[in-house]
């Protein structure tokens, strides 16, 4: 069995795609929800107007990545044109409650030892 290599993208086409730009920016982590604002117009770049297609809904940035077929780099740099566009907005997840918030756990244990009675 073979295993094909992670970017088999043609480095050419990557070159193209991002205008020769390889710097990514960082405000886009891999579950980044991307929003389209817009609609595609006319004589915009195609992985643009894909990205605007998929993203009607909240989209991980990296499920972007997987239905377009382009490393995450990529479509970061791809992203980040949009963002500065105002073509699509980045929601980040809502981060995890802190521990204080969390229930104590002789709360948890007690809950646990009801239920092994059951």
């Amino acid at each position: 069995m073979s295993r094909k290599p992670v970017d088999i993208g043609d480095p050419d086409r990557l070159y193209t795609v991002t205008g020769g730009r390889s710097e990514a920016d960082d405000a886009f982590d891999l579950v980044t929800l991307i929003v389209s604002e817009c609609e595609p117009t006319a004589g915009m770049q195609s992985e643009h107007v894909r990205i605007l297609e998929l993203c009607r809904h909240p989209t991980a940035l990296v499920e972007v990545s997987a239905e377009l077929k382009l490393p995450i780099t990529v479509v970061r740099i791809l992203l980040g044109d949009l963002h500065a566009m105002g073509k699509v907005s980045a929601r980040h997840p809502r981060a995890a409650d802190s521990v204080a918030t969390l229930p104590e756990t002789a709360l948890l244990q007690e809950v646990l030892h009801g239920l092994r009675n059951l």
